[in-house]
Parts: structure tokens; C-alpha cells; sequence
């Protein structure tokens, strides 16, 4: 009985070390604990998926494809990305260049150097720069983007991105 008892204890203890192991690496992968120094100038910016082509970013830290994740985004002039969701958390703070951030049915503001917007999980919102501009983008999860039309119903990037067609001229009445 005794030595039953030392085995389960044993085991028991066995695992509490694989698991608390497995748990301290699990983190450490997920938190990027490692330390991250570095210049704008410094990094690399690449198109992202489902991001209109005039937007380019850097992995800061995490994986965006992942978990959380801080990028630095870059907006060249007149750059739009429409009407749109993210599931997780979306926090933007203006690095640099004058950025137009509208939440759904709010009035817009214009983020200066500094300026902060947070989006809930699902808040549909839009974001443009007149010029180029610079901003860092806090994902608390894996990053995605869902774009919508007016009536909310999702759509593809192509669609969001297509420019309103104009009025058709009226026939004149003979």
C-alpha cells in the first residue's frame, strides 16, 4: 500500500513538472520575452494579407497570424482601409503624419502624432491618411480583418476597395 502510494505521488509529481515545463515554454513563446530595440528605419515593411496595397507593415512583436501582436504600419497618401471588423482588440496609436479614424454611426477624428483609438472586438471603423503616415497597431489576438458594406454584411477586399461608381447621365427627353 505504501508503495502504491509513493508511486501515485511520484507520477503525480512527474507531471506537475512536465506541465508547469510545458506551461513555462508555452508562455515564453507567447510572450516574446525577449527584448525588442529598434529604429522605424530599421525595419522591414511588407504587404499584409487582405490589407490594401498602399498599407505596408513590420512585425514589432509577436506573430500576427497567431496571438497578439504590435506592428508598424505605414499608409502611403490617400490610403483607405474601408469599412471593417477585427475579432480581437484593436489598439492604434499615430507615430508620425495626420491619420482620419471613424468608428460606425461616430463622427470622425483625426489622430495626430500620439493619438490613441482603441476598437473593440467587432466594432466596425475605417482608417485613412491623406499622406504618409505612420502608426503602431496592438492586436490582442491573431490579427484579421473582415470588411462590410454599408448594411454591415461582410464582404471581399475587392469589393470594400472599388471606387462608387458615378451617377449614369440622364437621357435627354426629346
Amino acid at each position: 500500500m505504501i508503495q502504491a502510494l509513493r508511486l501515485v505521488c511520484r507520477v503525480t509529481l512527474v507531471t506537475c513538472v512536465v506541465i508547469c515545463a510545458a506551461s513555462r515554454l508555452a508562455w515564453a513563446q507567447s510572450s516574446n520575452d525577449e527584448a525588442v530595440v529598434k529604429n522605424a528605419s530599421e525595419q522591414k515593411m511588407t504587404n499584409l494579407p487582405n490589407i490594401p496595397k498602399c498599407g505596408t507593415a513590420a512585425v514589432l512583436s509577436g506573430d500576427p497570424s497567431k496571438g497578439p501582436s504590435t506592428l508598424l504600419i505605414k499608409l502611403t497618401g490617400s490610403c483607405t482601409v474601408p469599412w471593417h471588423w477585427h475579432t480581437p482588440n484593436e489598439q492604434l496609436m499615430m507615430a508620425s503624419g495626420v491619420g482620419r479614424f471613424q468608428m460606425k454611426d461616430a463622427k470622425p477624428v483625426l489622430l495626430r502624432p500620439g493619438g490613441y483609438a482603441f476598437a473593440p472586438s467587432h466594432h466596425v471603423h475605417q482608417f485613412s491618411c491623406a499622406s504618409t503616415c505612420l502608426a503602431f497597431l496592438h492586436s490582442e489576438g491573431p490579427f484579421d480583418l473582415h470588411y462590410v458594406d454599408g448594411s454591415g454584411k461582410e464582404i471581399s477586399m475587392d469589393e470594400a476597395l472599388k471606387k462608387p461608381k458615378a451617377p449614369a447621365a440622364h437621357a435627354k427627353k426629346k
